[in-house]
C-alpha cells in the first residue's frame, strides 16, 4: 500500500524536490509497483508526482481516468499529446531537482526505465532529472515480514535440494554407472514442486567444461553424463509459490569420488576466500554502522581473486539484489559491469557469488546475504561450503 508520509520523508532525506513516477505499457515496472498499478495493465501514459512536501499530482488519459484514483492528490486528464506535454509542466512546476527511474549514461540499466524522450520533456520545464535508485530500493526492494519469512522458508528447502540432488547422483551412478545433467535438473524441479515452490527457470547443472560457462543452459541438446571422476556445479533458485514471495539463490559444487583433484581444490579455495571477504566486508560495515555501497563489496571479493592470479577468469559481478525476481531491483554487488553506487540498506537481500571459469571446469560459490531491520547480517542457505562436496559411489 502506498504510504505518502514515508515516500515524502525519503524524498526529503535524499535532497530532492520531488519524485516523478511514470509508465507506459509496463516499461517501468518499478513505478508500477511503487504506486500499486502493476496488475492493472494500463494502455496509456500516466504520471504521478510526489513533492517533498505538499499534495501530490496525478495525470491520466481520459480513457483511463480512474487509473490512479487510489492514490492521494489532485488529478488532471489529457486527451491530445499537446495536453500531455503541457500538463507535465504543471506536474513539475516550481521544482528544480526531480527523481525519476533514470540512470545517467545508462550506467545502471536496472534503474533506467524511463525513455530518453520523456526525460527530455521533463527537463524542458527547467528541472534537473536525477536517478531514483535509492528511493526505489526503499519502496520496491525492502522486504516486509511475510517476505522475510518466505525467504527463510525457501532458503531451507533450497539447501535441502542439494542433499536430494547429491543423493540422486550417487544412487544413479551406483545403479547405472552415470546420470545425465537433465535428469538431475528434473529431480530438483520435482523437489521444488513437492514443496510448493516455484521458479522462473530450471537450475543449472554443469559437468566439467559446462561448469566453466557462467550461464550454461542445461538442456537435452547439450546433455552430458555425470559419472565417476566428474566435477559438477549446481546453481539453483526458487521461491515459495504464493503472492509476493521472494527468491533464494545458491550455487554449490561437487566431485564424484573420494579425492578432489588438486587443481579443482585450489580454485575452489580461492573462490571461497573471495566469497568470505565479501561477507566480511558487509558484516564489518554494519557492525560499525558505516554506509556501504554495492561496488565496495564487489571490490573486496574481486581483490582476493585478482591477487590469486585469476582476475581475467572472474568474468561477472559479485552478486545481485534478490526480490520477487531472482535478479531484483535493489543494490547489486557490482563494481565491474556497472559501478553500483546505491547503498546496501536494512531489509534487503543480495547474493555473493564469485566464480573462476576455466576451459575444463568452473567454480562458483553462491550464498545469499540478508540485512534485517536491526542491521544484523544473515548469510542464508545453510552452512558455508568450505570444500568441494565429495559424492562417494
Amino acid at each position: 500500500m502506498f504510504d505518502l508520509n514515508a515516500v515524502q520523508a525519503a524524498i526529503r532525506e535524499s535532497g530532492f524536490d520531488g519524485w516523478l513516477l511514470y509508465d507506459f505499457r509496463g516499461q517501468n515496472i518499478l513505478a508500477q509497483r511503487v504506486v500499486g498499478v502493476a496488475e492493472k495493465k494500463l494502455s496509456r501514459r500516466w504520471f504521478y508526482f510526489v513533492p517533498a512536501t505538499g499534495e501530490p499530482k496525478k495525470l491520466a488519459h481520459v480513457i483511463e481516468p480512474a487509473s490512479l484514483d487510489h492514490l492521494p492528490g489532485t488529478k488532471k486528464t489529457y486527451r491530445r499529446w499537446q495536453e500531455l506535454e503541457a500538463e507535465v509542466g504543471w506536474l513539475v512546476a516550481g521544482t528544480k531537482v526531480v527523481a525519476m527511474e533514470y540512470s545517467p549514461r545508462n550506467a545502471n540499466p536496472y534503474i533506467g526505465r524511463v525513455d530518453a524522450g520523456t526525460v527530455e520533456l521533463v527537463r524542458s520545464f527547467g528541472c534537473e532529472v536525477v536517478g531514483s535508485g535509492d528511493l526505489i530500493q526503499l519502496f520496491e526492494s525492502v522486504w516486509d515480514a511475510d517476505q522475510e519469512k518466505s525467504h527463510f522458508e525457501a532458503a531451507k528447502l533450497c539447501r535441502e535440494a542439494y542433499d536430494v540432488a547429491f543423493a540422486f547422483i550417487a544412487s544413479e551412478i551406483k545403479a547405472k554407472g552415470k546420470v545425465m545433467e537433465t535428469a538431475v535438473q528434473a529431480r530438483i524441479m520435482k523437489h521444488f514442486a513437492d514443496n510448493k515452490m516455484t521458479t522462473y527457470s530450471p537450475p543449472i547443472i554443469g559437468v566439467g567444461p559446462h561448469s566453466g560457462d557462467p550461464h550454461f543452459d542445461t538442456s537435452l541438446a547439450t546433455d552430458m553424463p555425470i559419472e565417476k571422476g566428474s566435477f559438477v556445479l549446481i546453481d539453483l533458485w526458487a521461491k515459495m509459490d504464493r503472492p509476493r514471495a521472494v527468491y533464494a539463490d545458491y550455487t554449490r559444487t561437487a566431485f564424484v569420488g573420494d579425492t578432489v583433484p588438486e587443481k579443482i581444490a585450489k580454485v575452489f579455495n580461492v573462490v571461497a576466500a573471495g566469497r568470505d571477504a565479501g561477507i566480511k566486508k558487509v558484516k564489518d560495515a554494519f557492525a560499525a554502522k558505516q554506509p556501504l555501497r554495492g561496488w565496495e563489496v564487489d571490490n573486496a571479493t574481486r581483490d582476493v581473486i585478482e591477487k590469486a592470479g585469476y582476475g581475467e577468469q572472474y568474468t561477472h559481478r559479485t552478486g545481485h539484489n534478490i526480490g520477487q525476481e531472482v535478479h531484483g531491483n535493489g543494490a547489486h554487488i557490482d563494481g565491474l559491469e556497472t559501478r553500483d553506487d546505491r547503498r546496501i540498506i536494512p531489509r534487503t537481500c543480495f547474493s555473493i557469488e564469485p566464480g573462476i571459469y576455466l576451459p575444463e571446469f568452473g567454480v562458483r560459490s553462491e550464498v545469499d546475504v540478508y540485512i534485517d531491520a536491526a542491521g544484523t547480517v544473515h548469510v542464508t542457505g545453510g552452512e558455508l561450503q568450505t570444500e568441494v562436496h565429495k559424492i562417494i559411489v
